[in-house]
């Protein structure tokens, strides 16, 4: 009978872990939510930023420019962690999009 109880017990106690596991592993692996960017409110300066405040991994913003000569141009700032800001500068040329990568 003390054999049987034991082995309840560790029954119980391994799927009261793997259920723990399981449900700290979806919100670790979760991809950066609620993004934004913002373009630079300072005079004179010309930049974009990206914010993801929540989830895990990295981001970055990217800005589709028209150029006179060149065309369009892709400008990207750098992949950083949810919780940090991505900026990068940006040229003084007509924004044709501008969307946040995750990865």
């Amino acid at each position: 009978m003390n054999v049987r109880r034991w082995a309840a017990t560790a029954f119980v106690s391994v799927l009261a872990t793997a259920g723990l596991v399981t449900a700290t592993a979806s919100g670790a692996n979760a991809w950066p939510a609620e993004c934004s960017y913002q373009l630079d409110p300072i005079p004179g300066e010309h930049g974009i930023s990206s914010y993801c405040p929540s989830g895990a991994y990295q981001h970055r913003v990217v800005v589709m420019e028209s150029h006179y000569y060149a065309g369009v141009l892709a400008i990207d700032s750098p992949w950083v962690p949810a919780g940090q800001t991505s900026y990068t500068r940006i040229a003084h040329h007509p924004i044709l999009s501008i969307r946040i990568e995750t990865r």
